[in-house]
């Protein structure tokens, strides 16, 4: 039988939140490679207000702001228990490349390197994600092994 550690404020299993975050990261990266390759054919297929929206700073900014706590928390929970601290490493980078990302804006041809620091970014950072993953359900598939 396994026994979970437990978070004491939520009740629930630090193996669940692992991967519910990994996989939260993982798609807020991936929404962030959507939003930069659409972006430029929403403009084009729908009505200038909304497409302007989803141009605006703000949503970049408000976008980083969910995937910074969310990638660092899920990094580090998985680096804790599977102790690969270099996907810790890799997720870090991607955030770097995101971050900076948002500083683009006013250089010339800041639009274009804007986007692909953040496909590069959110690429690096998913993978990050993805090993996380991979490496704490091996661990968990290990501890229920060694526990028989």
């Amino acid at each position: 039988m396994v026994v979970f550690k437990t978070l004491h404020i939520y009740k629930l299993p630090v193996n669940y939140i692992s991967n519910f975050t990994d996989r939260l990261a993982i798609s807020l990266s991936a929404l962030c490679v959507m939003h930069c390759l659409l972006t430029p054919l929403l403009i084009v297929f729908l009505p200038s207000i909304l497409a302007v929206q989803l141009e605006n700073e703000a949503f970049h900014r408000a976008l980083l702001l969910m995937v910074i706590p969310t990638s660092v928390f899920s990094l580090l929970v998985g680096c804790k228990k599977h102790k690969h601290y270099r996907l810790l490493n890799i997720g870090l980078v991607g955030i770097l490349f995101l971050v900076s990302a948002t500083f683009m804006e006013g250089l010339s041809n800041g639009e274009l390197l804007e986007k692909v620091l953040t496909v590069i970014g959110a690429c690096v950072l998913a993978v990050g994600h993805y090993l996380n993953f991979r490496l704490c359900n091996k661990q968990d598939e290990c501890d229920c092994q060694s526990s028989k």
